[in-house]
């Protein structure tokens, strides 16, 4: 494949595919770890993202108004914690020359999010509500259909329907063809009534019986998790309003103490032995002393991050309410850093604005309060981005720098939250000074339990193969018995 059409994929994909595994298993899964079917998939999908340019689609190459309009957006989690995919299905029309910027539109979105939380699996809902036949678009949906099952192997958990008109009965009949035995069981046809059944309702407008109170606007580009987004210039100033008097006071002089506390941790990578004097004098904080080194770790221009990709937190009947994220520098220079939360009411976050030095390591305490518990939809953002030597680390310093450093500057990684179950907590969950094994996460079970599902259907076709051997087998026996009791019969009857 790759020697013949070398020249139909983009390079970068190709690279991709060799290094990343993840990717290569997501095929694989996709299709049933069938290797002929697989690799046909991985052809067409290249050479589909080289011909819609998959890699350098950004904002600026797509027309504004295709933002402005609000028919495709990320927004919101479902009930197991899977990013939302809306299509406003009344803010669409047909029109065959806008045809081909809505389906750049729809891989922009998707390969956002693909880079921004590493293809963890997404919902899509088609928002019908005050549609007709004016709105019917079967070669757009059929569209957004390939992407799922032709071009993102792996990426789809459900399609949820919300109040499909009578009339485009007939049209869906024509979808479910498209989408084969597997992706039909992802179809939830909804109302009302019971589409907070996979959709809480504080991830549902109000026309849907939801709480959610979010308005779709243009710019910035719509990134919901945080209550701040980044525009042009970097983050808005009044980006800590949310956070109360006390708690600013709180980081001011943490900011401070910490750089004290950052020139005893020269040149100890990973260590977790040194905690700032605000949380010393802390009674409700805990010190992570002789914490085993993160199982997985984001390597970022910037700085890398432990872990990866998710923050475990044990639920109300386990206890544990602290996690630990450790930062690396590994430039040259001084790298400023702020951590975000979708849950601010929820969650503190020590520090949460401050620096780290060239070389160091620096521990980040994340604790929940009160009575509060951890969510699947709790997000954390981390910001870095890198300062000048002469520019000072103190919390004045840190302002000016945020409201000027340019956006194209500023590294960003997201972390999921997860929920332990079980009594044994993952380890990155601080719990009487110690780290324990992880849980498996969500994707892990998903990934199992389709192992599991695809050795069943196995199983199932070889028991039916061997019925069917069993039911030949049984017919050409009794063919076997007729013929040679008619050659008995006209033995006996030549004797005769």
């Amino acid at each position: 494949y790759f020697l013949d059409k070398s020249e139909k994929y983009d390079s970068r994909d190709v690279e991709r595919l060799q290094q990343d595994d993840k990717w290569v298993e997501n095929y694989l899964i996709w299709r049933h770890d069938v290797v002929d079917d697989t690799l046909k998939m991985i052809d067409e999908s290249f050479q589909w993202r080289k011909e819609y340019t998959v890699n350098d689609l950004s904002e600026s190459v797509l027309p504004k108004w295709l933002f402005e309009i609000g028919a495709l957006f990320l927004h919101g989690y479902d009930k197991e914690g899977y990013k939302l995919f809306w299509f406003k299905v009344k803010h669409h029309t047909r029109d065959p020359k806008q045809q081909l910027d809505k389906k750049k539109l729809v891989a922009f979105w998707l390969e956002h999010y693909a880079k921004r939380d590493h293809g963890k699996p997404l919902t899509v809902v088609f928002d019908m509500a005050e549609t007709g036949i004016s709105h019917i678009d079967l070669d757009f949906v059929r569209f957004i259909v390939n992407c799922f099952t032709d071009y993102y192997p792996n990426f789809l958990t459900k399609i949820v329907i919300f109040e499909m008109p009578w009339i485009m009965n007939a049209a869906f009949k024509i979808v479910k063809g498209w989408l084969g035995p597997d992706a039909i069981s992802m179809l939830k046809f909804t109302n009302k009534s019971d589409v907070q059944e996979y959709i809480s309702a504080e991830y549902l407008p109000p026309h849907m019986g939801g709480t959610d109170s979010f308005k779709y606007s243009y710019p910035p580009l719509v990134d919901d998790d945080f209550q701040t987004p980044l525009c042009e210039n970097g983050p808005i100033t009044s980006e800590d309003e949310h956070e109360s008097k006390e708690e600013i006071d709180a980081d001011t002089k943490e900011a401070g103490e910490l750089n004290e506390a950052q020139n005893l941790n020269q040149k100890k990578m990973n260590s977790i032995e040194q905690i700032s004097k605000s949380e010393e004098t802390d009674k409700t904080e805990v010190k992570p002393k002789n914490a085993k080194k993160a199982l997985t770790t984001f390597k970022g221009p910037l700085l890398h991050i432990s872990p990866a990709e998710e923050l475990y937190f044990g639920s109300k009947e386990t206890g544990e309410k602290k996690c630990l994220i450790v930062l690396t520098n590994v430039t040259k220079n001084v790298v400023a850093f702020k951590v975000r939360t979708t849950a601010p009411e929820k969650y503190r976050v020590k520090p949460s604005n401050s620096s780290c030095e060239p070389g160091t390591s620096l521990d980040i305490i994340v604790s929940l309060h009160g009575g509060f518990a951890a969510s699947l939809q709790d997000r954390f953002l981390i910001m870095a981005a890198e300062m000048d030597q002469s520019s000072g680390a103190g919390v004045p310093e840190l302002t000016q720098f945020w409201k000027e450093v340019p956006r194209t500057k500023v590294m960003e990684h997201r972390l999921r939250c997860h929920v332990i179950e079980s009594s044994k907590p993952s380890s990155l969950t601080l719990k009487d000074n110690a780290f324990n094994i992880p849980a498996k996460t969500n994707e892990d079970l998903h990934i199992q339990l389709t192992h599991l599902l695809q050795i069943n259907r196995r199983l199932e076709e070889q028991m039916n193969q061997c019925l069917w051997f069993q039911q030949l087998s049984v017919v050409l026996s009794l063919l076997s018995v007729t013929v040679a009791a008619f050659c008995f019969y006209l033995a006996y009857a030549q004797r005769s």
